[in-house]
């Protein structure tokens, strides 16, 4: 290739939300050059379209104040071992929260500005799986949008070269390890070598028909892991948000409705007016989103209503605490003026992803994941909400020192692979078939049909943007498909009709992709708390 398509760094980080840019701001801090390719174009505050999953998040981040008196880090552990219904990892899961509140404080130093109380402290409300008010917020329900506001324009004034416009082909491996990423910018093929190359293109929600996620949340980092040679893990756990706004015959990214609605005093109602949780959980509204998700679905059924609803009418100054909502309410063509809001559930988040250890190591040497692609083991079977962006806080200044020590490994040449072909099929039949066989509730028979569905999928070649998503939708789909049919079990996210028991021993699997097959090569048990 000719030198103009070619450049040498010390990082390359694949993905611009908080685990990226974190990442690449404290690389850069410690002297490192550091690449980000983006896929979508520049982004400036208010740019929803081609905004980032960090952007959309409303609820917040979860963090204990070392000065609190009702709240602890041990705490907050508690509450995210016993949402993760048996397989999340407290080895991993202390550590994390931990170091939540340096991280906090050094986005707090780079220019996020949190909502604050009269006494100057940070306002905290309560999500669904915790036991106290500690979610710090910002704007509102805005929270993410201010995040990302704050770590892109530190960005911009960094030594960080962010690509614009630039999606990665394939990460290029060299005597086992990484030696850089091949990419695509304006039509032209690039190649950027460097030792360590960081994976943080957050989630998977478009295998589905209708996502909380952005349209580039296509499980770009796991299908680019899965083809280097990477483990995943628990992928079947895919977390539905019990509260996505019903809009009639919507596809896509539908509007959030924050967890902490409910927090401030919504209440879900059936279309006749009844509690949806009562006597389904101590903690009723508040209870894990799965919990809550199923008896949506439940009062659904029982009621034959497209949607159950959160009546607001109990929450002061709605508007101004939750402009976000609001906004994205009213641009769906509904009001909030009757004080119920249609809702569904809505694939939302992916608990499982790329293993990793502590720093945000892959099986792969030099290949690192942070955020929502990487399975650190903090989630477990279903996530506790708000303890995404304190992971991709903290996990993208992990990942950022090991690429630290990694800088001065020299890189040797490696293949660079043609674009190529890959399986890919019409992305709606794919999001349908999925959201019919692999949602809130799955049996054999649906997982073998859409497994049949998805290896039958022809060839075709990754040549835009476009098709690259619709190869990386297929492969993160059979990778789902295949973690789900292996759990017989009902557990957490994952919810088998036909083993609707939960087995007793608490069961991780990890899975690589072997040829054309998705194979298990590792089972690992979770001790139990």
């Amino acid at each position: 290739m000719s030198g103009r398509a070619e450049l040498r760094t010390d990082l390359v980080v694949i993905g611009a939300g908080i685990a990226g840019l974190t990442a690449a701001l404290s690389a850069a801090e410690r002297g490192l050059d550091v690449v980000v390719l983006n896929k979508g174009p520049q982004w400036r505050p208010g740019d929803a379209e081609h905004s980032t999953s960090t952007y959309y998040a409303q609820g917040g981040i979860a963090v204990v104040d070392p000065d609190a008196h009702d709240d602890s880090v041990d705490q907050h552990v508690n509450d995210t071992l016993a949402v993760g219904a048996g397989l999340t990892e407290a080895v991993a899961t202390h550590p994390i929260l931990s170091d939540g509140w340096p991280a906090v404080t050094q986005l707090v130093d780079r220019g996020a500005d949190f909502d604050t109380g009269d006494d100057g402290r940070f306002r905290r409300t309560r999500e669904g799986g915790h036991s106290v008010r500690r979610i710090i917020h910002a704007g509102g329900d805005a929270t993410g949008a201010h995040v990302q506001a704050a770590l892109g324009a530190n960005a911009d004034d960094s030594p960080v070269a962010i690509l614009y416009d630039s999606w990665a082909s394939d990460v290029l491996i060299a005597d086992g390890r990484v030696a850089g990423a091949s990419f695509v910018t304006a039509g032209e093929r690039r190649v950027a070598w460097a030792p360590t190359v960081l994976l943080a293109t957050g989630g998977v929600g478009h295998v589905f028909s209708a996502t909380t996620n952005p349209a580039g949340a296509t499980g770009d980092g796991i299908a680019l892991a899965l083809r280097a040679g990477a483990q995943v893990a628990d992928l079947e756990f895919v977390q539905f948000h019990p509260t996505m706004l019903y809009v009639p015959g919507a596809r896509g990214r539908r509007t959030l409705v924050s967890e902490a609605v409910r927090g401030e005093g919504g209440r879900l109602v059936d279309a006749n007016g009844d509690p949806v949780t009562a006597g389904v959980h101590p903690r009723g509204d508040l209870a894990p989103r799965d919990v809550v998700a199923r008896a949506v679905t439940a009062a659904m059924e029982r009621t034959g209503a497209d949607s159950v609803y959160l009546d607001i009418s109990g929450v002061d100054g709605f508007e101004k605490r939750f402009p976000t909502v609001t906004a994205g309410v009213r641009a769906s063509g509904l009001g909030i003026f009757g004080g119920r809001l249609p809702v569904v559930p809505g694939a939302h988040y992916l608990c499982g992803g790329i293993v990793t250890d502590a720093d945000g190591q892959t099986t792969v040497p030099g290949l690192l994941a942070a955020g929502e692609t990487a399975r650190t083991g903090l989630h477990g079977a279903n996530r506790l909400a708000s303890n995404s962006l304190l992971e991709g806080l903290v996990m993208g200044r992990r990942a950022a020192s090991r690429a630290a020590e990694c800088a001065d490994r020299a890189v040797p040449d490696a293949e660079v692979p043609a674009v190529g072909t890959a399986r890919s099929c019409e992305r709606a039949r794919l999001q349908d078939e999925m959201s019919k066989h692999v949602a809130l509730d799955r049996v054999g028979d649906g997982l073998a049909e859409v497994s049949d569905f998805l290896a039958g999928a022809p060839e075709a070649v990754r040549g835009g943007l476009r098709s690259a998503e619709d190869a990386a939708l297929l492969l993160t789909a059979r990778a789902i498909v295949a973690a789900a049919r292996a759990r017989e079990e009902s557990r957490g996210c994952h919810q088998r009709a036909d083993f609707p028991d939960q087995n007793p021993n608490a069961v991780s699997r990890s899975f690589v992709l072997a040829g054309d097959d998705l194979i298990p090569v590792g089972e690992r048990t979770v001790p139990g708390f």
